[in-house]
Parts: structure tokens; sequence; C-alpha cells
């Protein structure tokens, strides 16, 4: 290896530091930094500052260092550190001075790279500089130098990496941008390939314009190299064993990318222009380029990979925690040993890249434990437009990229018109993921040849922009002149190319219009193999969740007792000591133990479970304690997965970063991948879920319609009034209620520990996947009337309806209906004003509602002449509306809530009660119409 190989990754400063101590003391520097300054034999003039170094002009070639001592200095070093600087510059602003714009000038950056800015000058051209080591072509003049800059820094390709803070890796990207100046030496073959990808990317775009004029297709035109980039990340990471792809894309290029990367067949897609209906009756479908699909393809080489692309909604950057969620579950369960071997790719869009708040809650995911995916590969199709807005009013950053400079990663802006440069950049990103399991970013900038969609007029709002556009051609046509000129094809190669690949696009498209419907392919099939999608019907049926004493025992056994070999909090050991006792001595569960059991006999019959969010492993109400930490050297203990013999599957929990949005996505794609794991996202309070509201919207409530995906993911949702104000009371269980339609999802509410039990283990019993929502307690959690026995758990149900045990109903003139902790207020009022003419009947089940069973129970009560629907939100939120909508007897409820208000619970703690105590009163007393009080 190169003895100065350290220079490449050194900065000037430390240059002058590292001299600084040759002068004074060369023995207390490394060897290898004190040989390189005495191979050099040159003199010291010009801005010596530039080195901090303090010059004393009156005493003619004397310098004062730092400790205040005289040495005379070599003449020549300066200049030598002058070109350092300037190598220096172009490794850090090199990318500003690039030709990587295909349609437009570049905007002006100052200072430049003139080697005036560096102290030199056209007298040093022709001079041979030892600096030349550092980018590995030896001593060479200034003038050659620079060649090696310009061509390595400031032609198609621009590379941002200098903020990386680890040396290895600023010296594994220096030495491979040195290789060959950063251009590729492609064989005539590899050159072939790469057209023959541009021109099905073309070709296709411009079978459709004219087959489908006027329809919205969002095409790639103007884009058309991200088809042989993706060509090749596959090709060559299928050869460095990756067997998983997993790519989320917007909506520009998509169908391309679909038929020439994924191989979906042309005519489907042509079914889907031409608007036919669905096989299938209970499926709605979406627009064709949301769609998403999988499949196999077998390389070049003979290997065979697994491909899959995300359905995305209109939100954009949506889809990138859904796929690193996606890729992990895969990583988790089939490619632990090696995680590398699954591999999520993020194409962007310029716009939404810079400007979307998901993007930087992703990114910022890369690292951490519970959601790293071993490095993304992200690329950006850069249209320099936004619909019609210009990009210096879409972003205040230089580029759209440098959101990715978070993670200290390597960015790559290249010219989309060089189709050989992309390929480069594309192969340096995929040995740079494979290498270091890290991020990388390419920036593709290319642009929008029609409008948003193909209906659109551009020029209304560029129109010198798209003059340029008008005019120019696109990147197969660039890339085949190219190849002409070397000799490489003839003039006729293109036109067979296009002709053979537009025939074979015709037969599909005869094809199609042979087919009356439109089937749509389940993405992920493989995992979902077994489940059936079902209708509300089978929701409602009971299903067995009971679950053996005796193994329940075991594992009461194994998640009470800490090891014995390591020192806690005294408070934890009391913690788990009485759990031990509640389960063993006082049979009187609590919520915590209710819920860890239910994960741990999930766990015994070889399951896993999955849970994040903010603080989840203690709990945000420190009652779960899911992860005990030592008191000396806090090492994590976690007892569920110290189960000796009873361990068939893994319980993983991780405390997410302050997100929900990106969070609840990536679990959400977790989910989608793995529906054998228990995924579970909590909130730190329920309405915090509103930070994730698009992904409750576009995916959890309604992409079994959209895409037929299937989805068993639960979200922990903290609700009740206890006076703690407007943001820590309720969870908005209004919204939830509004999306539920036919059969999309599960809403829960319970009340005791058995319930929450057998509510986690029907989601993983039954043999279909629905998303649940509950509604948890705060207050409950202790609440010494919130308690199970084993019995309970063991032997019992899920019950959608908890009737009054204690009520006769005879005797019962009132009759309510109530959800959650307000059940608990109700009974202590109560008891308070002992009546024994009202029944307090839970519904625990809220979607489907169980309907059926409330009317049972309405009969039985035939003497209650005065039926109540009873709940601590405002009238205009909690369950009422949907009790209104679902059950057609609430018309003749008597309501007792809240008033109408716009925030869901007063600031005040007083007026909180104050309101809390006049719905009770109502409850029990209907001349007091607390509609009337503030």
């Amino acid at each position: 290896m190169d003895k100065y190989s350290f220079l490449n990754a050194a900065h000037t400063s430390f240059f002058a530091e590292q001299y600084e101590k040759y002068l004074t003391n060369p023995d207390t520097i490394e060897p290898s930094w004190r040989a390189f300054f005495q191979g050099f034999d040159f003199g010291l003039e010009g801005s010596l500052e530039d080195l901090g170094i303090e010059s004393d002009k009156g005493d003619g070639g004397m310098v004062v260092l730092s400790n205040g001592r005289k040495v005379e200095m070599p003449e020549t070093l300066q200049k030598e550190f002058q070109v350092i600087r300037l190598i220096d510059g172009y490794r850090s602003r090199g990318h500003l001075f690039t030709k990587t714009n295909p349609v437009r000038e570049r905007r002006k950056y100052e200072p430049t790279l003139d080697i005036d800015n560096f102290g030199l000058n056209q007298e040093d051209l022709d001079t041979v500089f030892d600096a030349g080591k550092i980018l590995g072509i030896g001593p060479a003049s200034l003038k050659e130098i620079i060649r090696h800059l310009e061509s390595i820094y400031c032609d198609a390709i621009g590379v941002e990496y200098m903020y990386i803070r680890t040396p290895e890796r600023i010296q594994w990207i220096q030495d491979w941008l040195n290789k060959n100046d950063n251009h590729p030496d492609y064989s005539p073959e590899e050159k072939k390939n790469i057209l023959r990808k541009l021109n099905e990317a073309v070709s296709f775009e411009s079978f459709l314009h004219t087959k489908y004029v006027g329809q919205k297709r969002f095409s790639l035109e103007g884009g058309e190299s991200l088809i042989p980039a993706l060509d090749v990340i596959i090709e060559k990471a299928a050869d460095k064993g990756v067997k998983q792809f997993v790519v989320g894309m917007a909506h520009r290029g998509r169908l391309n990318v679909l038929t020439n990367i994924f191989g979906k067949s042309p005519k489907d897609i042509f079914s889907e222009f031409d608007g036919k209906d669905y096989e299938e009756t209970i499926f709605d479908g979406d627009v064709k380029y949301h769609l998403g699909w999988t499949s196999k393809r077998e390389t070049d080489s003979g290997k065979m990979v697994n491909m899959n692309i995300a359905p995305n909604p209109s939100h954009l950057e949506t889809v990138n925690s859904i796929v690193e969620g996606i890729s992990r579950a895969k990583q988790d369960r089939d490619h632990s040993e090696n995680i590398s071997e699954v591999l999520p790719i993020l194409i962007h869009g310029d716009a939404a890249f810079a400007a979307q708040g998901v993007v930087y809650e992703t990114i910022q995911m890369a690292r951490l434990d519970g959601y790293t995916t071993g490095g993304t590969i992200h690329i950006v199709v850069n249209n320099q437009i936004g619909f019609t807005t210009n990009y210096l009013d879409a972003r205040s950053s230089t580029y759209c990229t440098d959101v990715g400079k978070v993670t200290l990663s390597p960015v790559l802006h290249v010219n989309a018109d060089d189709a050989e440069a992309v390929v480069h950049a594309t192969t340096f990103a995929l040995e740079y993921r494979m290498r270091y399991k890290r991020d990388i970013f390419l920036d593709l900038l290319g642009y929008r040849k029609y409008g948003h969609n193909e209906g659109d007029e551009p020029k209304f709002t560029q129109p010198l922009l798209y003059k340029s556009i008008s005019k120019h051609d696109n990147p197969r046509d660039i890339y085949a002149a190219k190849l002409i000129a070397e000799g490489i094809i003839d003039e006729n190669y293109v036109k067979e190319l296009e002709e053979k690949y537009k025939n074979d696009l015709e037969e599909n498209l005869l094809d199609s219009r042979k087919i009356e419907k439109t089937r749509i392919t389940p993405f992920m099939q493989d995992e979902w193999e077994g489940f059936e999608q079902v209708t509300e019907e089978v929701m409602l049926k009971p299903m067995d969740t009971t679950y053996d004493l005796k193994k329940l025992d075991e594992i009461a056994k194994s998640i009470t007792k800490l090891p014995e070999d390591k020192k806690f909090l005294r408070k934890l050991v009391k913690l788990v000591d009485g759990r031990h006792t509640m389960y063993f001595e006082d049979n009187k569960l609590d919520w915590a133990m209710g819920e860890l059991l239910a994960y741990g006999s999930l766990i015994e019959e070889g399951y896993d479970v999955r849970m994040t969010g903010q603080d989840v492993e203690r709990g945000t109400f420190s009652h779960r304690h899911a992860v005990i930490k030592t008191e000396m050297h806090e090492e994590e203990v976690v007892l569920l997965n110290e189960m000796g013999d009873n361990q068939n599957g893994k319980f993983h929990i991780y405390n997410s970063l302050l997100s929900e949005y990106a969070v609840m996505g990536f679990d959400y794609g977790y989910a989608m991948a793995s529906p054998k794991t228990l995924t579970i996202w909590e909130a730190q309070f329920g309405d915090f879920s509103n930070g994730a509201q698009i992904i409750i919207d576009q995916y959890l409530s309604s992409a079994e319609d959209k895409w037929k995906l299937q989805n068993g993911l639960v979200l922990l949702l903290p609700h009740g009034y206890e006076g703690q104000g407007a943001e820590h009371s309720s969870a908005r269980m209004e919204r939830y209620l509004q999306l539920c339609a036919k059969d999309n999802m599960f809403v829960a509410d319970v009340t005791t520990p058995a319930n929450l039990f057998h509510l986690f283990r029907r989601q993983m019993k039954a043999n279909f996947r629905k998303p649940l929502v509950v509604f948890t307690p705060k207050s409950l959690l202790r609440h010494p009337k919130v308690v199970s026995t084993k019995e309970e758990m063991a032997n019992g149900s899920f019950q959608m309806v908890i009737d009054d045990a204690d009520a006769k109903a005879a005797k019962v003139k009132t009759l309510v209906f109530c959800t959650g902790k307000f059940y608990y207020d109700l009974l202590d009022k109560r008891e308070e004003l002992e009546r024994d003419d009202v029944a307090l009947v839970r519904v625990e089940q809220l979607f489907p509602l169980p309907a059926e069973e409330m009317r049972s129970i309405i009969k039985k009560y035939k003497n209650a002449d005065d039926i109540v629907w009873a709940q601590e939100e405002p009238r205009n939120m909690g369950g009422w509306s949907h009790m209104l909508m679902h059950l057609d007897e609430a018309k003749q409820f008597r309501v007792a809530s809240r008033r109408f208000y716009g925030a869901p619970a007063a600031g005040s703690a007083v007026r909180s009660k104050r309101r809390h105590a006049q719905v009770l009163d109502y409850v029990f007393d209907k001349s007091k119409d607390n509609m009337q009080i503030r």
C-alpha cells in the first residue's frame, strides 16, 4: 500500500498541525507523516496562515511557530500544500461545478475552483508536484493533476462525501473514484445492454403515448436512464448474494419499471388502461400506477431473485417507511444471518424528497437497532420541477438530496442523459451499500418531457424550460449516437431494437383486449399462503383462544423471576416479585400481566411478537417493563426471551425514535410481510397517532379494498379522561370509527386484562388478518378492580360485549351501554348511589359492532324503559355517531356525554372534573340534562 495513502482522508488544517509537530519534534509524529515531510525539498512561501502558522515578516524567511520558536522553512513546501488544498477543494466543492444538468445552465457558485484561489498561478501548471500521489497518479504536473480532478469531480458525476467522519470510508470512496478517473470502461456487450434497456424505456412510453392519447401514465420520459440503472443493480446485486429486492416508488415511471424491470406483462397494464372492471366484487381496486407487484426474475448469470414493488398512495413518500418495514420483516424471518441478502431500493421524486417530512424520519431510522435494514439505495428521479413549482420555490437547500447528509451518506449527482455515467454511479452505490451496509443517494438529474400528467400544458408555467426540452433528444438517441461514433453499432441497430420491442407490445395489446375483466395479483402472495380474505360475518364469529393453564403457569414462572447473577434496582425487583405474587398467590392479574402473558402464550405457540413506539420497553405509564436493565451496567434483560423450552418464537421490542408517521409506516410494512408476527405500534398518548394520519388513511383503513392487502398491525392508543387536558385524553376514537366499513378493521376498547389477552390471541389465531385498533387505559393500569384470574385467561374467550353480571334483569329500569374506562367511573357512581335498577353493559368491540348481542341484551332487560348511551367524550366525538350508523335501536337511546366541543377535553383539571361529574349525574338522573350546562 502507498505509504502516503493516509493523505486521501486528511484535511489541510491537519496537514499544518502535523507539519508543525514535524518541525518542532520529528520523533513525535507517526513515521509515515515523517517520511512524507522528509521526502520534500521545497520552500515555504505565500499565505502561511493557511497552515495555522504565524509568519514574522520582519525577519526574512523566519517563521514563528505557535510555541514561540523561530525556524527557517523550506521555500517550496507551501506550494505543495497549496496543491493539496486544491485537491481538497475539488473533493469538497467539485460537485458544484459539474456538467450534470442536461437541459439548463447550472447556478453559479463562489468561490470557484480556479487555481488562483489556492495561491497557484499559470507558471505552476508545468511544475511537477508530489501531491499527485494523493490521486494515485504519482508525481505529476499541476496541469495533469487538474485534468485528473476535473475528470473525477466535475464531469457527468458530482460526488459529495467529504463530510463523512470515518477515514476508512473516505479512503475507499477516493480509491474507487480514482480508478479510471471516475469514468467507466464498459465492453461493447455491456454498452449494448445499456442501450437495450434504454430502448425498452423509451419505446414503452412512446407506445403508450400513441395508443392511449391523453391518458395519465406519469411517464418516465426525461429520466429513462432509471431503467438501465435498476437493471444493473439487480444483475450485480444478485451476483453479490442479494436474494430479495423491495422497491418503493411513486407514480412517475412506475409502469415502465413494472414492465421492464419487474416483468409485469404489458397486456395486464393495457387491461388496466382500458378501465375494465375487476373480477372480485368485494374489491374496489386503484389506479394502475399505484398497484404493487411481486415476481421472480432470473438474472443473466442464472440467479433467481424475488422482486417486490410495494403499492403506494398519492402521498408520494409515504411508501418509504413501508418498504423499510417489509425489508426488515424479510430479514428477521429468512435472512437474519446476512441481512444484506434483502436490498431495499427507494425511488423518489425531487420535489417530494426535499419537502416531505417522512423522508427525514425514515432516514433517521437507518442506523437504529429496531429499524435498520442494512443500507438502502435511494434514487431520485430529478425532474427539476414539482407539478408546476420550480425547484427554487421547492426547497431552501442547494440539492433536493441534502437530507441524506443527516446520516453522513455519500450523494452522487448524475447527468441522467449520460447513460454510462448513470450505470457507473449505480454500480458505485451498490458496492458501497454491500460493503458498509449504509444508505447511499443517487440524484439523477433529468427532466419531465410533458406536464405533471400527459394532459397538462407545462408551457403555461415554464415556457423557456419546455422550449428547451422540446428540442432535446431522449437519452436512448443520445447514447445510440455515441455508440455509432465508437463503431459499436450501425445506424439500423436502434431501429431494429425498437421495431422488435414495439411488435411485442402490439401483440400484448391485442391479447389484453380479449380479457373481459382485470385480475389483480396479490402482493407478496407467498407470505400470505393459507390466509383468507373474509367478510364482516366471519369477523364476528367466536374463536377459540383458550390456552392450557399448566403452560400458562410455566410462562408466568419465566416472566416473574429475575436472573440471580445480576443486580437490579430494588424497585424493579419488587415489581417482578409482585407479579409472581399476583399470579401464584393472589390470582388477581393486572393489565401488564394480561398483556405479557398473551405475548408469552403466542411465543410458545411459535409466533413472533414485535412491538415498537415511544418508550414502549418500559411503557409510557411505567406498567410494562418488558425490558429490565441491570443497575450497574444497564444490561438489558428481556424475560419473554428467556422462556427456555417454551421459547418457540421471539419477542422484539424497541423504543422508537420520536416519530409516528414513519414508525407506524415501518411497522405496517413489517406486518405486511410477516403475517405470523403479532406486530404492535403503541402511541405514547392515543392522539399522538394523528401524526401518522396518512398511514391510517392510505394504508390501514383502505389497503384491502385498494390493493387486496391484508394486514394485522395492532395500534395501542391510550385513551381516557383523567383531567390531563385536551391532548392527553382522547385517542380520537371517532376518527377510527368513521373509517370503519364492511370488513376493513377491528376496533376495540377493552376493560379487563383477560379480554385483552384473548383479543391479542384472536388476532393471531385467525386465518385472516385485519388491522386492530385498541383504545388502551392509563389510570386503569393499576386500578384495583381491573384484574382477571388466570382461569379467565386460560379458559375464557374474547367477549365483544360484557353484560352486567351483578344486575338482576327484572329490577333494571335503566340500561346503560358504555365503553372503556368510563365503565369503572359509572360503576363507582352506582355503588355510591346504591342503585340496583341500573345495568352497566360494556361494548368491548366497537367494530364490527356486535349489534345482535346488543339487541339480545336489550331484550333481556325488558323492564328497562330508559336505554342510555354513556360516554365521557363530547357528543361530537367518541362512539355515539358510530352507534347511530350501525345500530338502528340507538336512535331511541338517551345520550349522556359532554356537550359539543372543538377540543376533546378542558385544559383546566377543575373544569374537566366538573364536566365529568355532570355526565355521571345525568346517566343516573335524566332530569339533570348536562347539555344545558357548560
